[in-house]
């Protein structure tokens, strides 16, 4: 979930650290239940097998990596940087009776704390928005996957079609927000900054912009997805040799 630059990352760990318990509750309610469907998805492009050994960065509660570990059977290790998260992902990966499956550790994005092609596939969450230079973590992530092994992002995304994006342009300014405010004071600033943390990425960093830094990390055969409208996209590639 978190990761990044010391600022960026500072104020999104002050901001979702203290929502580790209900994250995902409220993630699926106020996705309207898109976001479980968004991260099935996102699994199913890491195509991994049980001999596999998978990295989840940004891994906050870890439901990715649970669904990793479900769907292939394979060895999951997910990383990330609020030990309030890693603590209820820890939580979440007992009562599910994967923890000789999967492994939580507290890393940034940045300095993966693992060698050259450790991993046979990577996955990662909401995590762009959260670091200062998005070529160098993206280069930092094939770095650490073998050659020929899937990398596989989800972020949110502003619908391209104009029906879709004055839907959401709505929600994000004004039914989130309030909807944040029903629930806690927490997930009221949550709601206040998700629109714009969301519009700030894509106009720092556009859809070809971010498939050439795939392309300058060694990811080959980059392909992309809209789902949900336009709200959500997933890229996928595979590290070339």
């Amino acid at each position: 979930m978190i990761a990044g630059s010391p600022e960026r990352n500072r104020a999104a760990q002050e901001l979702f650290a203290p929502l580790a318990e209900t994250y995902d509750r409220y993630a699926r309610l106020l996705s309207f239940g898109r976001d479980p469907r968004w991260r099935d998805f996102l699994v199913s492009r890491v195509e991994a097998r049980p001999v596999h050994a998978v990295l989840d960065v940004a891994t906050g509660t870890a439901a990715v990596a649970i669904e990793l570990a479900r769907r292939y059977g394979c060895t999951v290790v997910g990383v990330d940087q609020s030990g309030e998260m890693l603590a209820e992902g820890r939580r979440r990966v007992a009562a599910a009776g994967l923890s000789e499956s999967i492994d939580l550790r507290e890393a940034r994005a940045e300095e993966l704390p693992f060698a050259d092609a450790s991993f046979d596939g990577l996955s990662f969450t909401y995590l762009l928005r959260y670091v200062e230079d998005a070529g160098a973590t993206m280069r930092e992530l094939a770095r650490v996957t073998r050659p020929g092994g899937r990398i596989a992002m989800l972020e949110f995304f502003r619908p391209p079609s104009a029906l879709p994006r004055l839907g959401w342009e709505l929600y994000v300014r004004a039914g989130l927000p309030a909807a944040g405010r029903l629930i806690s004071p927490g997930w009221a600033e949550v709601g206040r900054f998700l629109g714009p943390s969301i519009r700030e990425i894509w106009a720092r960093t556009p859809p070809n912009r971010l498939r050439e830094l795939w392309h300058e990390a060694g990811i080959e055969d980059v392909q992309g997805r809209l789902l949900g409208l336009g709200g959500g996209i997933v890229l996928w590639g595979t590290r070339g040799d």
